[in-house]
């Protein structure tokens, strides 16, 4: 288990599981934390769920949890004590014992429903006992069914069961009689009003037989329907600063819920809410649609955090990766960077060329100086890093004859230090990749250290790199083309002997066979 996650999700319902696997799917590091409780528990199945009709609630959830964890999200059965914020993240403690961080939070607790003060209501909840005729209509059919005024709604809720059943009773309970026009509605319906307060629930062999009236009278049924009292499950929420909100159907109030907008998102940021909680209405489906969108809507938000984030990275990179703190940590950091071979466009260009003066800008670990050497060139090797030229050093003196004796080490920051004009056979930049003005200002030194009949050779990552899976910094800036760097010689000068782009074989980070592109520019002083 970690201790830090993209996502924490609070409540393991459909809700709560929708949105874990879409940031799961999303590739977010998500944790569930599910107590348990389940508000739908007591059902036979959940209804109007398009693909998944009659499944019972707690196989729902189980294969839930399955998919969750097999796109690598987690689940753990767990109640949620408290959640406070640090900095940026927020805390989660679990159970009293372990805490954990989350950069965002989607709480999906459900809600409560709180049931009439009837003996007998509680334990039959959800089996025979019924609020919703979409939920469990089907189920009590043509039977018997016992509407229990509990508030004004009461009349609507009896005309509305009807649709299901031809034998509707309208239980009046502590509630007044209904109107003269409500009276002769439920009349037009064959709705059958019964006054009198219901004492309890007549129950056989744990089968809801009918209710009984303080009166003594029994009245005959198979189902009892309640309007219960939906309140969310907030208080954790209410903990973080929000504040849950009456639900009015026909103006009454018929629960609370926490208010959020149309994805999810509250009124605290980072924290988002969906399924019961923030819509005491919802079924199944819908609260796993907005689940769903919520999960979706979070992984826009952490996208849009990452990418400010990584832009200020990419910025402070551009800022330090040119500084001399900056390459000896680079070079510390490995005991080689460079593979120890010459590259392959100088050894193509060089290779069969009468010896003379070489500059080597950006030598790193020696490769390209050696070579030189020992083909009799007398180079200077410049770099910034100390450690490098160090290690460079070392590799000249293993080397056979007198590589070390014609390789002058210099240690310089190209981007203030300038070579000797007119002094060099060969200047060879091998990779430098620079800021566009700092470029410029370098090529233009080094062509003016190339000595008349000299050669200038400049080998660079070709930009289309960027679109194959080679390791390339993507600072697409600082790519350019042979064709680009041509443009910016002085053809009164320099006679341009090779401006291509050229193909060679490679291997990707991942072990892929790819074709890479190197921008090679050849020219000679005239």
């Amino acid at each position: 288990m970690d201790d830090r996650y993209d996502v924490v999700v609070v409540g393991g319902g459909a809700a709560g599981l929708a949105g874990a696997l879409t940031l799961a799917r999303a590739r977010r590091s998500v944790l569930v934390v599910d107590a348990g409780e389940p508000r739908n528990a007591p059902a036979s199945g959940v209804h109007n769920y398009l693909g998944r009709e009659g499944t019972p609630p707690a196989q729902l959830l189980a294969v839930g949890r399955d998919e969750v964890t097999g796109y690598g999200g987690q689940v753990v059965a767990g109640r949620v004590d408290g959640v406070t914020r640090d900095e940026a993240e927020f805390v989660v403690l679990i159970d009293g014992a372990r805490t954990v961080r989350a950069r965002r939070l989607l709480v999906a607790t459900g809600l409560v429903d709180e049931l009439p003060e009837v003996p007998g209501l509680t334990q039959r909840w959800g089996r025979d006992v019924l609020h919703c005729p979409y939920c469990h209509g089907w189920e009590v059919r043509d039977q018997r069914i016992g509407v229990l005024a509990s508030g004004p709604l009461a009349v609507h809720q009896a005309q509305l069961w009807r649709q299901w059943s031809p034998h509707v009773r309208l239980l009046l309970h502590e509630s007044p009689e209904p109107g003269p026009e409500e009276t002769e509605r439920l009349a037009a319906r064959g709705v059958t009003v019964v006054p009198g307060r219901v004492a309890a629930l007549e129950v056989v062999e744990d089968r809801l037989t009918g209710v009984r009236l303080a009166s003594g009278e029994v009245v005959e049924l198979d189902a009892v329907v309640v309007a219960a009292q939906m309140t969310a499950r907030s208080a954790l929420l209410e903990s973080l600063g929000l504040t849950a909100v009456d639900v009015e159907n026909a103006g009454h109030v018929v629960g609370r819920q926490i208010p959020a907008d149309a994805t999810g998102a509250t009124a605290v940021p980072g924290v988002w809410v969906a399924g019961n909680v923030s819509e005491v209405s919802a079924q199944v489906i819908r609260a796993a649609g907005a689940g769903l969108t919520a999960g979706a809507m979070i992984n826009m938000d952490l996208m849009e955090e990452d990418t400010r984030a990584a832009v200020a990275e990419h910025r402070r990179q551009r800022e330090v990766m040119f500084t001399e703190a900056a390459w000896e940590e680079r070079y510390r950091s490995r005991p080689a960077v460079w593979s120890g071979r010459p590259n392959p466009q100088l050894v193509a260009e060089v290779q069969g060329l009468a010896p003379g003066r070489a500059l080597d800008v950006g030598s790193g670990e020696g490769a390209d100086a050696v070579w030189l050497a020992e083909r009799g060139w007398q180079v200077t090797a410049v770099d910034i890093s100390t450690v490098a030229l160090a290690r460079a050093a070392e590799h000249a003196k293993a080397a056979a004859g007198q590589v070390a004796e014609r390789i002058e080490w210099t240690h310089a920051d190209l981007l203030r230090w300038s070579p000797a004009s007119s002094a060099y056979d060969l200047v060879s930049a091998q990779f430098m990749h620079l800021p566009p003005e700092n470029r410029r200002e370098l090529f233009a030194r080094l062509a003016d250290a190339v000595a008349p009949g000299g050669r200038l050779l400049i080998v660079g990552h070709h930009p289309r790199d960027l679109r194959t899976t080679a390791h390339r910094m993507h600072y697409p800036e600082m790519m350019y083309t042979a064709e680009q760097v041509a443009e910016e010689l002085d053809p009164a000068r320099f006679e341009v002997l090779a401006a291509q782009t050229r193909p060679r074989p490679a291997v990707d980070p991942d072990g892929r066979d790819i074709v890479i592109h190197d921008a090679v520019l050849l020219a000679r002083r005239r």
